[in-house]
């Protein structure tokens, strides 16, 4: 791709990832100069490039409707084929603040103040003019693998205070092909949303009238939630953590010596009882610090490790909850680990080997590691001395060394309180979450004077580490659905097994079926309704349930059920005790698929 730079020099570029970027962000300016030639009273925000398109904001006094993005995507596509050059400029800042001012573009000149030096560079498109760093294509013919998608709210720069705009979004590729895949992908996603997919099998609920961002888990995903804890929770005690109970609020005294109430305020609920202030708990940490603190350590007591499955609540703007991957009140399977220094090593490595386990028992194979640093050039801007973060940092690496993983490093990236190594499960549409943290902090231990005796009967500072490996038990659920579409691995499911009869008539074997599969701990449940059997077996697959039983005359008189499972249909009859003993299986090694 050849792409012309503010100077109008021209130069071919042969990295894709670069080519991409300056084709979406040109189909941006596209798309600006059509919304300018279809609604002149609309004016200019920003439009840049994002990781799979691109958007442009604009100030218009009317919204723009699913008929106007339909024009404007028409308009752009006759725009293409008038071929019209990118034109580079390059202005004193005073002449583009005129320029812009002259026609009312006040978010430019805004922008052209703040940022621009004495000279800055502009690109002319067609009619439209705008303030831009550059490079684009060409001209308007080298682009068209382009689809526009929806239109959604923003404020200007990000701030609620500021004017809110229109923001028009777009996805932009090198290839027809390419767009359509992820269209495809789109569409497969919308399947497998997790707010649909939790609504229709009966999960959870958000209700306004108790307040936007708080989930209600229904008896289905409460006992999913349930298997998710205990089988964590056994893990957990055998690696020796021991869990604890805090309370959801704590005076705000608390959260001022933790630095909490100073750093995260903003997403903090408080309130005052009898003279007091009170603030929600936003994070557990301080709470699991202060059982730490009811007896004096010796090194020789450490490590110690404190879990819980604590609910935690940060305000978060409406505009920004998306059902339960983003919310104000969640629960984090958290961990705090309280060691010395040389015990650090270990203690991260046991983390990477307990995640290890925890994604691949959820069917999460394919990961991606971060390992974030500090900035040695600013070492100004963090707690901790120079020898704490190059061991804190070494015994993160040595670990993942050790584990073999590739891993990105993203100095700068850390924390102030300490360095850290994410990682992020990717999904069944290749999709990156989230997941595991290993977080060390040299900022509580010290702010709540957080110790340990030394060999040398000295109080020595402990080395802390924030441990989560779900991250939260709501995000994770919605991963998991999506992952499986909904599906879930037979462990997991709520109802393991449906039991249907063909008719009234064998009601009663089909109860004393369901009653045997109850007894030996599976989760079943009988459908006595009247209604037809091809109704019933739907109804089930709809439902994501993994196993139908059906029980009618040929099953009485053989002593068997008829098998049916999600994936492969009818499987035939076969006895009880032989299901039972099979199905018993796939739970116990929590097989993924049945």
């Amino acid at each position: 791709m050849i792409v012309r730079y503010p100077d109008g020099s021209e130069q071919e570029i042969a990295a894709k990832e670069e080519a991409v970027e300056v084709y979406r962000h040109s189909t941006a300016h596209l798309m600006a100069l059509a919304v300018s030639e279809l609604y002149p009273e609309a004016h200019l925000g920003i439009g840049p490039a994002t990781s799979d398109g691109f958007y442009y904001d604009f100030q218009r006094p009317s919204p723009f409707t699913e008929e106007d993005i339909r024009k404007i995507d028409e308009k752009m596509r006759e725009l293409i084929r008038e071929d019209l050059p990118y034109q580079p400029m390059i202005w004193d800042k005073e002449k583009a603040v005129r320029f812009f001012a002259e026609r009312g573009e006040e978010l430019k000149v805004e922008l052209i103040k703040e940022k621009a030096g004495d000279r800055l560079s502009c690109y002319r498109v067609g009619n439209l003019v705008d303030f831009c760093l550059g490079p684009h294509v060409q001209s308007t013919g080298k682009l068209g693998a382009f689809k526009l998608l929806n239109v959604a709210g923003a404020y200007w720069r990000g701030n609620e205070n500021n004017p809110q705009l229109q923001r028009i979004y777009g996805i932009a590729f090198l290839t027809e092909e390419e767009v359509q895949a992820y269209l495809d992908r789109l569409e497969e996603a919308r399947k497998r949303d997790h707010r649909k997919l939790g609504r229709d099998l009966d999960l959870f609920s958000v209700h306004e009238e108790a307040g936007a961002g708080l989930i209600y888990w229904h008896p289905k995903g409460a006992l999913l939630r349930y298997e998710m804890e205990q089988f964590l929770r056994s893990e957990q005690v055998e690696r020796g953590y021991q869990f604890v109970e805090i309370p959801h609020i704590a005076k705000s005294d608390l959260w001022r010596r933790s630095g909490h109430y100073d750093f995260f305020r903003q997403n903090m609920y408080v309130f005052e009882i009898e003279e007091d202030d009170y603030g929600i708990k936003p994070m557990n940490c301080p709470g699991h610090i202060l059982i730490y603190r009811t007896k004096l350590h010796s090194y020789r007591d450490l490590p110690i490790r404190l879990a819980e499955f604590g609910t935690v609540y940060r305000y978060e703007k409406s505009g920004v909850l998306h059902g339960t991957l983003r919310v104000r009140g969640f629960t984090q399977d958290d961990a705090h680990i309280f060691c010395t220094p040389e015990q650090a090593y270990d203690e991260v490595l046991g983390v990477l080997d307990l995640a290890e386990l925890v994604l691949k028992t959820f069917g999460f194979d394919r990961y991606e590691v971060d390992l974030s640093t500090w900035d040695p050039e600013h070492t100004e801007k963090y707690a901790g001395g120079a020898a704490d973060w190059a061991h804190a940092e070494q015994a993160l690496q040595r670990a993942l060394e050790k584990k073999g993983y590739e891993y990105r490093r993203m100095v700068g990236e850390a924390a102030f309180y300490g360095p850290k190594i994410d990682v992020k499960l990717i999904d069944a549409l290749g999709r990156a979450w989230q997941a595991t943290t290993v977080q060390f902090d040299f900022n509580l231990p010290q702010r709540l004077e957080v110790h340990y005796i030394a060999p040398n009967s000295k109080p020595h500072p402990v080395i802390m580490i924030h441990r989560a490996l779900f991250g939260s038990l709501e995000r994770f659920i919605a991963l998991l659905l999506e992952h499986y579409a909904g599906a879930l691995p037979l462990w997991l499911s709520p109802v393991q097994v449906l039991v249907i009869p063909i008719s009234e008539r064998f009601l009663a074997p089909a109860e004393t079926v369901a009653l045997e599969l109850k007894q030996v701990g599976i989760r079943a449940r009988l459908d006595d309704r009247n209604e037809k059997m091809g109704f019933k077996i739907r109804e089930a697959q709809l439902q994501k349930i993994p196993y139908m039983l059906v029980v009618g005359q040929k099953e009485v008189q053989e002593k068997t059920v008829s098998v049916r499972n999600r994936f492969e249909g009818d499987l035939g009859p076969r006895p009880l005790a032989a299901f039972v003993e099979e199905i018993r299986r796939h739970i116990q090694q929590r097989s993924t698929r049945p």
